[in-house]
């Protein structure tokens, strides 16, 4: 029996606004240093090389998925980069959903099923996630670009698959 999937989203590793910020700032100090650089034959080179370099790894970082997050019919489903592991959180397990920050900080490193103190975490980027609370105790962080229609496609395939929040 094939599951239908009520939503899908793709978070990829190299879009997140603060990191990529970083890496311009690098590249764009590289290519001033090369620009600045009065002995051209010795150390510039490498300036100009390292800069590009920095944007050309930027570039793939864009298409790189880090992990997506889909709901089907009765649970979400996380697939993560290459050898991860896929988790799938039944609905019957949750007890509790809430939309909330991600984290204070500026800037955070993108995550895959970090188990640190008795939650779990999934995070690529954006400063919005959805908490899941399990029976076991369990929390469930789950980083998201679009919480709301999230939050909304996980009430609606709880409540049609009859699990209670």
């Amino acid at each position: 029996m094939e599951n239908k999937t009520l939503f899908v989203e793709k978070q990829y590793l190299g879009r997140d606004y603060g990191r990529i910020s970083i890496r311009m700032v690098m590249a764009l100090f590289c290519f001033a240093s090369y620009y600045i650089t009065e002995r051209r034959e010795q150390n510039a080179d490498l300036f100009l090389v390292v800069g590009c370099a920095i944007l050309f790894v930027s570039i793939i970082m864009m298409f790189l998925l880090h992990y997506q997050t889909r709901i089907v019919e009765n649970a979400i489903i996380i697939n993560g980069l290459w050898t991860t592991s896929k988790v799938n959180i039944n609905f019957n397990s949750i007890i509790k959903v809430e939309k909330t920050r991600y984290s204070s900080f500026i800037l955070n490193n993108p995550v895959y099923n970090l188990h640190k103190k008795g939650t779990i975490r999934f995070y690529a980027g954006g400063k919005d996630a959805i908490r899941l609370t399990d029976r076991d105790g369990l929390i469930y962080v789950i980083g998201t670009q679009c919480p709301e229609e999230f939050e909304a496609k996980l009430h609606l395939a709880m409540k049609a698959s009859n699990a209670t929040v």
